[in-house]
């Protein structure tokens, strides 16, 4: 597919309003590491599964494949400024943002309208990104609202419905 087709794609795939993750985990030396990810979705209630993807030429890929267990964070509506930290190189990401470690080790992100603590279940090859299918071990929902992405913006339910734009 030629730059401008690619291009078009992103854009039309872009018209998919998505909730913004960041998906944590420890890498083989225990520090922590994290990537903003929209590609999100739960898979099954029996067993409870999820999926999110990563992609090929990421510096954390090999980290995140090979890990035994990752934490999607959902993020709030407050935390567009943890979403550019994690989508950006910035070296100690963590030092950052607050957090906790859950049982299994990886990180917490305080303030997130939920988070997922899973055991990797499978990586599924998929073009240029790999699916990591994670089975949830552990879970909280705060019940806030969460942070949206929509063609290359963020939004929140909170701020469209204090414009008075009902569905």
């Amino acid at each position: 597919m030629d730059a401008e087709k690619r291009k078009a794609l992103r854009n039309a795939f872009g018209t998919f309003m998505t909730g913004v993750t960041v998906v944590t985990t420890l890498d083989s030396a225990g520090i922590p590491q994290g990537f903003t990810a929209n590609s999100f979705s739960s898979v099954s209630l029996d067993p409870a599964l999820l999926l999110v993807s990563i992609d090929k030429r990421s510096a954390n890929f090999a980290t995140f494949t090979e890990s035994r267990h990752f934490a999607i964070n959902v993020l709030s509506a407050g935390q567009q400024e943890t979403s550019n930290i994690f989508a950006q190189k910035i070296p100690d990401r963590f030092s950052l943002v607050d957090w906790v470690e859950a049982d299994s080790g990886v990180p917490l992100l305080a303030g997130s309208s939920a988070w997922f603590e899973c055991e990797l279940w499978q990586v599924v090859d998929a073009g240029d990104h790999a699916i990591l299918i994670g089975k949830v071990v552990e879970f909280e929902s705060q019940g806030s609202a969460g942070l949206g992405y929509y063609r290359g913006a963020y939004f929140t339910a909170h701020h469209h419905m204090a414009q008075g734009v009902t569905a």
